[in-house]
């Protein structure tokens, strides 16, 4: 171990900025009826959904101009981890981020899950590539937002 230590002092660093440097950079999204709250630049819509089926038919009427005037998400290369948070939503969610077309999903990493119960936060590592990626919740359909790591 002291050499180790020994070792990085001779780069110029210390054992805590290795361990920072080693930690996920960590991206709040916040899900609430039928959208995310942080994609949208903060706005809620204030949908009311029951079921599934609800939001589906609110992303049929303005699902695509949300997209349009949603924010993309920028990041670089590197660990991430995605903490999503159920605010609202009276059934259970989850969260499944993807690379953006067919060829990105066979090549970049995903990353999914459910679970997410009114109230509840869940945490989503991943390690993300170069490429363009959506993120949604099939379970609360939402919109394919979009996530470019360059």
């Amino acid at each position: 171990m002291r050499l180790a230590l020994i070792g990085l002092a001779a780069l110029g660093l210390t054992a805590n900025a290795v361990s920072a440097a080693a930690q996920p950079k960590v991206i709040e999204l916040t899900q609430v009826p039928c959208q995310f709250l942080e994609s949208e630049g903060g706005k809620d819509r204030g949908f009311k959904s029951a079921k599934a089926a609800d939001c589906e038919a609110i992303n049929a009427k303005n699902g695509k101009q949300r997209v349009a005037e949603s924010k993309t998400i920028e990041l670089k290369p590197g660990k991430y981890l995605f903490k999503v948070t159920n605010k609202n939503v009276p059934y259970e969610l989850g969260f499944w981020l993807r690379g953006e077309s067919r060829v990105d999903r066979a090549r970049l990493p995903s990353v999914s899950g459910g679970g997410l119960t009114t109230g509840k936060t869940q945490d989503y590592a991943i390690e993300l590539k170069a490429g363009s990626y959506v993120y949604s919740c099939p379970l609360n359909p939402t919109p394919d937002y979009k996530l470019v790591v360059k």
